[in-house]
């Protein structure tokens, strides 16, 4: 099941993000920092559960023609289940309601299955930042694009 995170979801997604994205790099996504995305109205948290076993999560920023998907992860004894597939098109559905033309990500130039995922669900790698994480390990940018932007004047 996917649904929208509460703030008493804070602390779990901030361990998972700690567990499974940041690790190596120490620990920005703080359940305060969390909980402060969980509050944003530009923010979607969302969470996929199994009972009462929360078992992944992601949080997408919204502007005005596009987002940014800040974390997405899954517990690897979940993986490879559609749980990942299953949040990201949730947001995508949410993005295109909201007329989002693009989906912006980050990620460790070293994870190559995150890379794969992404990919798969219509991702194209956009370049390289050197150094992006903790000023230590480069990140691959990628994009989505879920319609064509609208022209500025």
């Amino acid at each position: 099941m996917v649904r929208l995170a509460a703030e008493s979801d804070a602390t779990v997604i901030a361990t998972l993000s700690r567990d499974l994205i940041e690790q190596g790099l120490g620990w920005s996504w703080t359940p305060q920092r969390v909980a402060r995305h969980i509050r944003n109205r530009d923010t979607l948290t969302v969470i996929a559960s199994d009972g009462d076993s929360v078992i992944g999560f992601a949080i997408l920023y919204m502007g005005e023609e596009h987002a940014h998907l800040n974390l997405l992860a899954v517990r690897p004894s979940h993986q490879r289940a559609r749980v990942g597939r299953t949040l990201l098109e949730w947001l995508k559905t949410s993005c295109l309601t909201a007329g989002i033309a693009v989906i912006y990500c980050e990620m460790r130039t070293i994870n190559q299955a995150g890379r794969a995922f992404y990919q798969s669900c219509g991702f194209s790698e956009t370049g390289v930042v050197p150094r992006y994480y903790a000023g230590v390990e480069a990140a691959v940018c990628m994009a989505l694009r879920l319609r064509l932007e609208t022209p500025t004047a």
